[in-house]
């Protein structure tokens, strides 16, 4: 369809609905909704840390999620069917704001069953299980855990990886962050805000145009480097052009699917830019085989445990357990939203690998043009060509010129050919 076809009584249409999701969503939080208040925290270390946090379905009963879910679901449901009977079941744009219907309202679900063992369940459905694989016969991501664990174990006793003193206060964050970030931003026009808040889990996370860092946590210069790149050049950079999106709006928002491409990215992105380091893959990975292990059975004592033998300290082995289990209870299943990281690395990996691979480069930078999913982009993409999204505004370098991108992923489709087992036998003698 060229872009003269499509009507701007079509557009506004697509625009009219997506709108309406956008406001539907907009009271769903839910990390709000599942994160644990500090008095949890203050009673497991008054236990010494031998009785299981007393958190359950009554727990949660008492602190509402903001919302009707009953009348969020019946919402969620008219909008679905409004898409339809206005657009058809067949259009391509329709597929994606019916699915993004879909996701929201189990999303729901998931929220009304925080403290039981569907919490968990629901969790699984929308971001993945650690016993879930990339193809048939091909190791888990659980695998994946043990794999890079052992790797990161070797890195470990080197004596040539020295770890950076944290001597940056929140304020100081805050301060340097805001001039890197509008310095970024400068020429989209968006004001992003960076807040000090000691509301949160994480030592930072984005939200729709600012970033907040955690009032009591302390960061070295690679830290802030990292938060750059993974909180702003991702997470805001996507959702500053979703928002500059004239039709489809709902790329401003994204639902758990698009979690995992954005997860990924944010984590190709750090990657790429040399910006990771080993303790901040070991942390990753750490999660998995927490996820893993509580999916196995393990109580939150078990795993808080794991996380001290890991070297954490008992406050970030509590704060990094409590991730696994909020909205569960200390003895339910976990919620799987950790997995998301390493599933989207490799999914958002494999994607580019193979796109280079096709010569289709084109497809490449608009894994930025909103808060959207790999499977989404080849839509997108023809969407561009009718007019119906925008090219993202806003590209970090690597993507704005894929040139070194390319190269590297020319030779790294090579490279995943070749057998490790058997390098490591030839290189014995020089290694």
């Amino acid at each position: 369809m060229a872009v003269s076809a499509v009507s701007d009584t079509y557009k506004q249409t697509i625009r009219d609905l997506s709108d309406r999701i956008v406001e539907a969503q907009r009271p769903i939080r839910i990390l709000d909704a599942i994160k644990w208040d500090s008095s949890v925290e203050q009673a497991f270390f008054d236990s010494g840390c031998s009785e299981l946090p007393l958190v359950d379905a009554a727990y949660y009963g008492n602190k509402p999620p903001g919302f009707d879910p009953a009348a969020k679901r019946k919402e969620l449901h008219d909008i679905e069917r409004d898409i339809t009977r206005s657009l058809g079941q067949y259009n391509p744009v329709g597929l994606i704001m019916t699915r993004m219907c879909r996701e929201y309202r189990m999303v729901v679900r998931m929220i009304e069953a925080r403290g039981t063992a569907d919490f968990s369940s629901l969790s699984q459905e929308l971001y993945g299980s650690a016993t879930d694989v990339f193809h048939a016969g091909e190791p888990t991501l659980a695998d994946l855990g043990v794999m890079m664990s052992s790797s990161l174990t070797n890195i470990d006793k080197s004596l040539y990886i020295e770890e950076e003193p944290k001597t940056i206060e929140g304020a100081q964050a805050v301060e340097y962050l805001e001039g890197r970030l509008a310095e970024t931003f400068a020429s989209t026009g968006a004001a992003v805000r960076v807040m000090l808040s000691d509301g949160i889990v994480a030592d930072a996370a984005a939200g729709s145009d600012y970033i907040k860092i955690r009032k009591e946590a302390r960061f070295n210069a690679r830290d802030l480097k990292l938060l750059e790149i993974h909180e702003g050049w991702v997470h805001l950079g996507t959702t500053i052009n979703g928002r500059n999106q004239p039709v489809c709006t709902f790329l401003s928002k994204g639902p758990p699917s698009s979690t995992i491409t954005q997860e990924g990215l944010a984590l190709f992105m750090e990657i790429i830019t040399f910006t990771s380091h080993p303790a901040r893959l070991r942390r990753i990975t750490n999660r998995i085989q927490a996820v893993h292990q509580a999916e196995q059975g393990a109580t939150f004592i078990d795993v808080f445990r794991f996380f001290r033998d890991q070297g954490f300290g008992e406050r970030e082995s509590f704060t990094n357990t409590s991730r696994v289990y909020r909205g569960s209870t200390p003895t339910g299943g976990p919620f799987t939203k950790d997995l998301s990281y390493s599933k989207g690395f490799i999914l958002v990996y494999n994607y580019i690998c193979l796109a280079v691979r096709q010569g289709k480069l084109g497809r490449i930078p608009m894994l930025f043009c909103g808060k959207t999913t790999l499977e989404d982009v080849k839509v997108l993409s023809q969407l561009v060509e009718e007019g119906i999204v925008e090219p993202p505004k806003f590209l970090p370098p690597q993507f704005s010129d894929i040139n070194a991108l390319t190269a590297w992923m020319c030779y790294s489709n090579f490279l995943n050919v070749l057998n490790l087992k058997q390098i490591e036998t030839d290189y014995a003698g020089i290694l």
